[in-house]
């Protein structure tokens, strides 16, 4: 029952500040009528000695709602708190730190990372700030998928490319890497080792061509990868290569635990797991007739890996592709640990990018896709994460690279920078003028709060439950659409509360109440991984 019992901001602002439902839960248990229960509720709340002071007004509202309006001493004494606070408002709301390692955008290095890669890398990385945030202990990752047959294909084609740059005429495999990235390599090559390659680069002449080339390529894609993605202001604590498991006996090691615990068998040939044991929907080939590895093969291996340094909590973001591979691994997991609630698995969805009211088309085979280099010079860095994050990722969404360009309401994040970048010009002009811009909140005595002033600090105060919201739901949405909320109640407040020309103590505190908004907004679009200017124009300005 008590899950069910809310308090939270009532929609109607006559309803008062804070309403609760308390009741109309309860009545049913004490066999009541909930407005008669709510009404002695209400009365125990007036006289209540810890309450004196803060609660202004106690309603009864519709069938047994409780509405309270808080004093303006309450509001004010939370606001200097959050203030005095700083930088740890909001922080530390994990009920229990874990130890987290989390896993995200993971692309094979052949090719440039895309607007998909670009959509988990921000999400991934604000997801890893905002846990850090409430207080988890988070360690990031980059799986390097760099073994296996598209790879092979990746070399074959690089080989081609670079032999054919050189004017020698080395056949391009079939369904190879098309468009001009491979080429792009290719000239790099060339530009640092010249012709020396080319023997290599002869399949005829070096029938190992494509396995050389797919080890320089790989290599000179990570290193672009790295600097794209430092630009988007994403880091990674460690970069873990696929190759390194089979090069190290880790995948042979991990299936001998499986055979030696019983949990693989012999089928036609193959090597099989019995995933159904642990609710997969059949069992998984692990090593084929001919003796290849399958790519589960190499994940069980890698997840055995993570466990064996000791998290308590293993976060993938993985692509809207992987949705059914997450039962399998899970059952993988079961079967090589029996401890397969340490894995969650969140899945992504597709981003679409939108320009002129049409979709552009994605295929990182043939070459025709929009990089991630090409989205942060289209419409920087800041709009490009903003957007990224804003709406759920478990929705596909249009990423509107018009919109995204705007200077007006239109755009959210220009919207919620702006009012970052107005405050900070209020407090300027309050330091020029003497007006007293960095004095304490509680500074002198205070008339009644205006609506607005009352309005913008019981949003202020919701910040540290959206900041967990957005930890336990895995979901940076909830911060952007607070960071929305919080921007335009200050635009109404602004508008509405002379505050630099106010009388002096009511200009005190409003300036405190200013810089407390600017440090929220600031910690909401760092969360997100995303600039708060001290200024910004207008369109037209």
């Amino acid at each position: 029952m008590a899950e069910k019992i809310l308090i939270e901001r009532p929609a109607a602002r006559g309803h008062g500040d804070l309403a609760t439902n308390l009741a109309m839960i309860a009545a049913g248990a004490v066999r009541r009528p909930p407005r008669e229960l709510a009404a002695e509720l209400a009365d125990d709340a007036r006289q209540a000695t810890e309450l004196a002071g803060h609660i202004e007004t106690v309603e009864i509202a519709g069938p047994g709602f409780i509405n309270f309006t808080l004093s303006n001493k309450s509001l004010l004494g939370a606001a200097r708190e959050a203030l005095a606070a700083g930088e740890g408002f909001g922080a530390g709301t994990a009920p229990k730190p874990e130890k987290i390692l989390l896993e995200f955008v993971s692309a094979n290095p052949t090719g440039q990372l895309h607007a998909g890669h670009a959509r988990y890398a921000a999400y991934g990385d604000s997801l890893r700030r905002i846990l850090s945030f409430a207080g988890h202990d988070v360690t990031t990752e980059f799986y390097i998928n760099d073994y296996g047959s598209q790879m092979d294909l990746f070399g074959r084609s690089l080989a081609s490319r670079y032999a054919q740059e050189l004017g020698r005429d080395v056949p391009f495999p079939d369904k190879g890497y098309l468009g001009d990235y491979p080429v792009h390599l290719a000239m790099r090559i060339i530009a640092e080792a010249g012709d020396r390659y080319l023997e290599e680069a002869d399949p005829e002449l070096a029938p190992g061509a494509g396995d050389f080339f797919k080890l320089i390529g790989r290599d000179l894609v990570l290193e672009e990868m790295r600097r794209v993605l430092e630009e988007f202001r994403v880091t990674f604590d460690n970069w873990f290569s696929e190759r390194t498991l089979h090069e190290s006996g880790a995948v042979k090691q991990s299936l001998a635990e499986l055979e030696k615990a019983g949990e693989m068998y012999e089928k036609d040939g193959a090597l099989w797991l019995s995933t159904t044991r642990y609710g997969d929907d059949k069992d998984r080939v692990l090593v084929k007739e001919n003796g290849e590895l399958t790519y589960i093969a190499a994940d069980i291996a890698y997840h055995r890996d993570k466990l064996s340094r000791g998290f308590d909590r293993l976060i993938n973001i993985w692509g809207a592709d992987h949705h059914g591979y997450v039962p399998r691994m899970k059952a993988a997991l079961e079967a090589l640990s029996h401890d397969s609630e340490k894995l969650e698995v969140i899945i992504g969805q597709l981003v679409n990018i939108v320009e002129m009211g049409e979709r552009k088309q994605m295929s990182k085979r043939a070459g025709t896709m929009v990089t991630l280099s090409e989205l942060i010079d289209s419409i920087g860095v800041d709009a490009a994460r903003f957007f990224l994050v804003d709406r759920s990722h478990d929705s596909p969404m249009d990423l509107d690279i018009d919109k995204a360009r705007m200077q007006s309401e239109e755009n959210p994040v220009y919207y919620v920078q702006y009012a970052h970048a107005r405050i900070s010009s209020i407090l300027r002009k309050a330091r020029e003028a003497g007006a007293g811009a960095d004095r304490p909140l509680d500074a002198g005595p205070r008339p009644e709060l205006a609506v607005q002033e009352r309005d913008l600090i019981l949003k202020i105060l919701e910040f540290p439950g959206a900041a967990a919201s957005a930890a336990m739901t895995r979901g940076p949405q909830r911060l952007t659409a607070y960071a929305r909320d919080l921007a335009a109640i200050f635009h109404v407040f602004y508008h509405n509360c002379p505050v630099i020309k106010a009388e002096s103590a009511t200009a005190a505190s409003r300036l405190a109440l200013c810089r407390l908004t600017r440090n929220v907004i600031a910690r909401c679009l760092g969360l997100v991984g995303v600039s708060a200017p001290e200024a910004m124009q207008r369109a037209g300005d």
